[in-house]
């Protein structure tokens, strides 16, 4: 029976913090115009600076092919650009909650009312998620009609990739969660990490053209194969089995992620009340 009202009261928080960060979210118009406007504009820079270096008759295509396995250098740079929205999207909401909740000197008193703080975290993941799908659905629906995306593999396929990355982002969601209530600066921590993803990810170039330790580090970064495993099978039309390692290593980035994410938040958690570092500004 306590197990039942427990679990009762952990989806009551669950629900409430969804409930009122969707509240927070339509109460600044601003926000709703960006998730309309952002995935229609973000490509713009990179895609035609693609063009660019292509050369009047494209000349250069041929050994972007040949690297690539496919001539679509739009469709190439979109699928890594989206990934690299969704990241941004996770580092600036979910990443930096806690740090937020604490500059508007919520978070102290959430944490000391007999509720799981956990619950209240995943809540705020799961407000995200929403908000990010509604922006991802945009997104493809602009990549179709305004950039030409078309998916030539399975489309199922083609979701399972991405949920799979999702997972691994939200844990390092919530590990950079914990991370800012020490560090107490969200901004800085969000450039260097997407920053970092940017470059060594391959958002929007081969990986081949990295240097040999580049190469060594985006293979230990889980985006790597998630931009790599859907741009196979959206672009080039590669089945189950030809991806099949890429989704085995997101499988195992986001078990270590997720597992990473929720330890820190435990540790965070208890240090942070032994300390009384909660309303620390």
């Amino acid at each position: 029976m306590a197990t039942l009202q427990n679990t009762r009261a952990g989806f009551g928080v669950l629900a409430a913090v969804i409930k009122k960060e969707l509240l927070i979210f339509v109460r600044y118009p601003s926000w709703i115009i960006a998730v309309f406007l952002w995935p229609l504009m973000f490509p713009v820079m990179a895609v035609f600076s693609a063009k660019a270096l292509a050369g009047p008759d494209e000349q250069a295509l041929q050994v972007f092919a040949a690297l690539t396995g496919t001539p679509d250098y739009t469709g190439y740079i979109v699928v890594g650009l989206v990934m690299w929205m969704w990241l941004n999207m996770t580092l600036w909401t979910l990443g930096s909650f806690l740090r937020a909740e604490q500059m508007r000197g919520t978070l102290e008193a959430t944490w000391l009312c007999p509720v799981s703080r956990l619950g209240v975290l995943l809540g705020a993941t799961v407000s995200q998620l929403l908000i990010s799908v509604v922006n991802l659905t945009i997104s493809v629906i602009a990549l179709r009609f305004v950039w030409g995306l078309r998916i030539q593999g399975d489309l199922a396929l083609t979701v399972l990739m991405f949920a799979l990355s999702a997972v691994a982002v939200y844990g390092i969601g919530i590990a950079f969660a914990s991370l800012v209530m020490w560090v107490k600066e969200a901004n800085a921590m969000v450039f260097l990490v997407r920053g970092l993803f940017l470059v060594f990810c391959g958002m929007t170039y081969p990986l081949a053209v990295l240097p040999g330790w580049m190469r060594a580090v985006s293979h230990g970064l889980p985006l790597t194969y998630a931009i790599d495993g859907i741009r196979a099978v959206a672009l080039v039309g590669a089945d189950a089995g030809a991806v099949s390692g890429h989704m085995l290593i997101l499988l195992g980035f986001a078990a270590a992620t997720l597992g990473t994410g929720f330890v820190a938040f435990r540790w965070t958690e208890r240090q942070v009340l032994r300390t009384g570092a909660l309303g620390h500004h």
